[in-house]
C-alpha cells in the first residue's frame, strides 16, 4: 500500500465470519495513506475471545467507534467507513448514532438496513453460534464467484462463526439525519439496477437505499467476496469513493 491520496480516516469492516485479515489481499493495491488506513475484527469474530458468542451488534458499533477514534477520526475529519456484507448492521447503528463522525460509507455487495431489520431473527435462541456453513450450502444465498479452492480453503480454515446475538437481534434505528451521510454502493453479486428496482419497490433488506440523499451506484461483477475475487478493482473503487470524499 502506497502513500499517494491524501486520506481520511479509512476503515475496512468484514462480514459475516471474518476478521481483519479478509482485506490482506486488497491492502497492497490501496493507494492512499496507509498510515490513516485500518482494518478491524470485530467483536465475536475473534476465535481467542472466550466470550465470543454472546457478543451483539451494540458490541460491534462500539468497536467501530473506538477504532475511528484510533485513526484520529472525529466531527472535524471524519472517517470513511467500508462496510461488507453482514457488516451492515454495526455500521447502520454506527451512522444512526453519530451520523456527523461519518464523511462516506462504502458498502461492498452490502447496503444500509432498516429499523427493526436483523440477519436471522428466527435464528433460534438455543444456539450459541452460527458456523460457517458448507460451501454448496453458502452458494444458495451468496455467490462464489470468482474464488478459487485456495480462496475457499482460507475461508474455510480461518473463518470463525458468527455469534447468535448479532444475526438473531434487530437492530433499532431512530435517526434521520444517518440517510444524509454520503453512500457508495459497490454492487457485485447484485447489479445496481436491481438494487434500485428492489428499494423503490420497497424491498425489505433494500428499502433504505431508497430514502438516502447521496448515492451513487458502482458495479463491480463478481462475487459476493470482491476482495478477494476483485481486490485490485475494489481497491481502485474504494480509492477513488476516498479521493471523492476529501
Amino acid at each position: 500500500m502506497t502513500n499517494l491520496t491524501p486520506t481520511p480516516p479509512l476503515l475496512l469492516i468484514p462480514g459475516h465470519w471474518l476478521g481483519a485479515w479478509a482485506w490482506d489481499d486488497l491492502l497492497p493495491h490501496l493507494e492512499v495513506d496507509a498510515t490513516r488506513v485500518s482494518a478491524i475484527t470485530l467483536p465475536g469474530l475473534d476465535a481467542d475471545d472466550d466470550a465470543r458468542a454472546t457478543r451483539t451488534v451494540a458490541d460491534q458499533a462500539a468497536a467501530i467507534l473506538e477504532a475511528m477514534t484510533g485513526l484520529g477520526a472525529s466531527h472535524e475529519d471524519p472517517a470513511v467507513l467500508v462496510a461488507h456484507s453482514g457488516a451492515n448492521a454495526p455500521v447502520s447503528l454506527v451512522l444512526d448514532q453519530h451520523p456527523a463522525r461519518v464523511r462516506r460509507v462504502v458498502w461492498v455487495d452490502s447496503g444500509p438496513l432498516a429499523t427493526g431489520t436483523a440477519f436471522a431473527p428466527d435464528f433460534p435462541d438455543a444456539a450459541a453460534d452460527l458456523p460457517l456453513p458448507p460451501f454448496d450450502a453458502l452458494a444458495q444465498q451468496a455467490s462464489l464467484d470468482g474464488l478459487s479452492p485456495s480462496h475457499l480453503e482460507r475461508f474455510r480454515t480461518r473463518a470463525v462463526p458468527e455469534p447468535g446475538p448479532v444475526i438473531r437481534e434487530p437492530i433499532v434505528l431512530t435517526n434521520a439525519a444517518r440517510r444524509a451521510v454520503p453512500t457508495t454502493l459497490v454492487c457485485c453479486s447484485i447489479t445496481s439496477a436491481q438494487v434500485r428496482e428492489w428499494a423503490n419497490g420497497g424491498h425489505p433488506m433494500f428499502a433504505e437505499v431508497a430514502l438516502l440523499e447521496h448515492v451513487e451506484t458502482i458495479d463491480l461483477p463478481t462475487g459476493h467476496w470482491p476482495m478477494w475475487s476483485r481486490p485490485r478493482d475494489l481497491a481502485a473503487v474504494i480509492a477513488s469513493a476516498v479521493c471523492g470524499s476529501v
